[in-house]
């Protein structure tokens, strides 16, 4: 198998790195492969920070691998290669009556990739995690093919799903589909007020999927104000396909400057009438992906890159969550990209993010004083018992993670068995020394 040198990002642009990057097509030569150069397998780096990093290393693109294999169209039961897209995997079977039972927010992230960070989406409230839809999974571990299913291999199938790629690489997938009555969603979008308004909202909602977007830069009596979209499955005409764009350049500094930020902001606010708001009809990849429109929208962020900051909190700690929120919304450094959501108790591996609460995620330039903000934010949400999202995390520290994750020690003494020679160990994983224990 040939090996190229490839420069890669995470997709915040923050962490870079150089490796020998091989592509296979076909699970002999990914076998092959891997028996001469054990490596960590990479999907499309949707991962902001450094968990899609191997600096110095070998990694394996499985990018091409991305066919399916078998589509029960009865039972919704579908298997494919781990390189597939879960984005083109909705635009195969949706119009079949079938639809991946969860999707993150963006559907450029592979199969591989959704498990192992075990992502969740929009209905994470009714459905769990990614991997709790996850019928079977196949790693490749050098040349030696295994099979982990909730009840086969139990301990290793934990340790997959949501464990960063450390058991080995991930080759195909079984999912259990959910059904889908068309491929369009009817959605409601509202003005909340404040965020003791939002969580109430979040707390009533009886939709299936629901969304609530931040101004992060409000403050005072307009802390936490958002716009809430609620959304449900639904027949009907396909709406025209929003033409995409690309940006085409790093932006400026100033482009998300804190002037610039609070004006979009309340532009965006301001386009959702008040009262009832509106209602429309939705494509699904314009809902559930809604910037995937927008190709390397990360350049809007200017060559430094940016940070998200993600975490979850209990449900009996909207107190921290605010302090969390007035942090942000004091130190001016916020993007217009901020989300709140309510998670329930699906999560389906040790490493896995969700717990039952609410998940806040806000965007931030890679600028003078973001890490100290983002190391303060981190505090507040290990000391309310929260967590954060290795998917977008990129300044943690590993006793804090480790704190935050109580099966974390389970996770260890599995991906030891696994990978005893740390073949697979990651930019991340080195980071936060998280193939070691407390």
């Amino acid at each position: 198998m040939r090996w190229n040198t490839v420069e890669c990002t995470g997709w915040g642009r923050v962490h870079r790195a150089t490796s020998q990057v091989a592509r296979p097509e076909r699970l002999s030569t990914l076998s092959a492969t891997l028996a001469d150069t054990p490596a960590p397998g990479v999907g499309n780096r949707r991962s902001y920070g450094d968990a899609c990093l191997n600096g110095d290393g070998h990694a394996v693109d499985m990018t091409r691998m991305d066919r399916i294999l078998s589509f029960d169209r009865q039972t919704g039961v579908l298997e494919a290669e781990a390189g597939l897209t879960i984005g083109a995997l909705a635009h195969v079977t949706a119009p079949q009556g079938w639809l991946p039972a969860v999707m993150p927010g963006t559907g450029r992230a592979t199969l591989g990739g959704c498990a192992a960070m075990d992502v969740h989406g929009k209905n994470h409230h009714v459905a769990g995690s990614f991997g709790q839809h996850v019928l079977s999974v196949t790693l490749m571990q050098g040349d030696r093919r295994v099979v982990a299913t909730p009840n086969r291999n139990k301990s290793l199938f934990r340790a997959t799903m949501g464990g960063l790629g450390q058991t080995g690489v991930i080759a195909q997938l079984k999912l259990q589909l959910k059904p889908c009555p068309g491929t369009v969603l009817e959605v409601r979008e509202r003005r909340i007020e404040c965020f003791e308004d939002f969580i109430r909202a979040l707390d009533g909602s009886q939709a299936d999927y629901v969304v609530g977007w931040i101004d992060a830069a409000a403050t005072g009596a307009h802390l936490g104000r958002g716009v809430l979209e609620e959304a449900q499955l639904t027949r009907g005409d396909t709406p025209p396909r929003s033409h995409s764009r690309k940006v085409p350049m790093d932006a400026p500094g100033f482009a998300l400057s804190p002037p610039v930020v609070r004006l979009f902001n309340a532009a965006y606010y301001g386009r959702i009438p008040p009262g009832e708001g509106r209602a429309r009809t939705r494509r699904i990849d314009d809902f559930f992906f809604p910037l995937d429109k927008i190709h390397d929208w990360n350049r809007l962020y200017g060559k430094r890159g940016f940070h998200q900051f993600q975490c979850v909190v209990p449900l009996d700690q909207v107190a921290a969550l605010r302090e969390i929120l007035v942090e942000i919304a004091e130190a001016h450094l916020a993007s217009p990209l901020a989300v709140l959501k309510r998670l329930g108790p699906g999560r389906a591996g040790h490493m896995s993010f969700p717990m039952e609460g609410y998940t806040l995620a806000v965007d931030f330039p890679a600028r003078d004083g973001i890490e100290a903000l983002i190391d303060q934010l981190e505090q507040l949400c290990r000391q309310a018992g929260g967590r954060l999202y290795l998917a977008k995390d990129a300044l943690a520290h590993g006793e804090a993670i480790k704190a935050m994750y109580s099966e974390h020690g389970d996770w260890v003494a599995e991906t030891a068995k696994a990978d005893p020679d740390g073949a697979y160990e990651t930019d991340m994983t080195r980071r936060l020394t998280l193939r070691s224990a407390r």
